[in-house]
């Protein structure tokens, strides 16, 4: 009988460690090692344990989970200061919220990006498992 690598039995990653490690921007394998070397540069491999991290495929998850996220504060923030300042002018808020919405999209992506890219790993992902029928896609069918 051949063993293909889809019949092998892995030991279970834990996600929740994992996606914890990868909000703070650290390796989800080792907890030490950063995962970007740029502010969205994620590294190759991680440079204190040697994992893999160039499989991950993040592609457009990060900013649009980013994007619902600060959304939601954003928009709250405006409903709730026309409520509890119904005299305030329109101006001060169409400077604070856009500012607002900017400072925490660009603190937040970072983080997302990494809970991602750790969640990949945590579920062997991608490429960061063995590779089976389901990561290749159909071959051959002309898409």
């Amino acid at each position: 009988m051949i063993t293909t690598p889809a019949d092998i039995e892995l030991p279970a990653r834990p996600v929740w460690p994992a996606l914890k490690r990868g909000l703070r921007g650290f390796c989800p394998a080792c907890g030490k090692g950063r995962i970007f070397y740029a502010y969205l540069k994620v590294n190759d491999l991680c440079p204190h344990c040697g994992e893999e991290l160039f499989h991950q495929r993040a592609d457009d998850m990060p900013p649009y989970v980013t994007m619902v996220i600060v959304g939601h504060f954003v928009v709250a923030g405006v409903i709730l200061g026309q409520d509890l300042f119904p005299d305030l002018p329109d101006w001060p808020q169409m400077i604070v919220w856009p500012v607002a919405a900017l400072l925490m999209s660009l603190w937040l992506l970072p983080r997302v990006k990494g809970a991602l890219i750790a969640y990949q790993w945590a579920l062997r992902m991608h490429g960061f498992g063995p590779e089976t029928p389901d990561d290749r896609g159909f071959v051959g069918d002309g898409f």
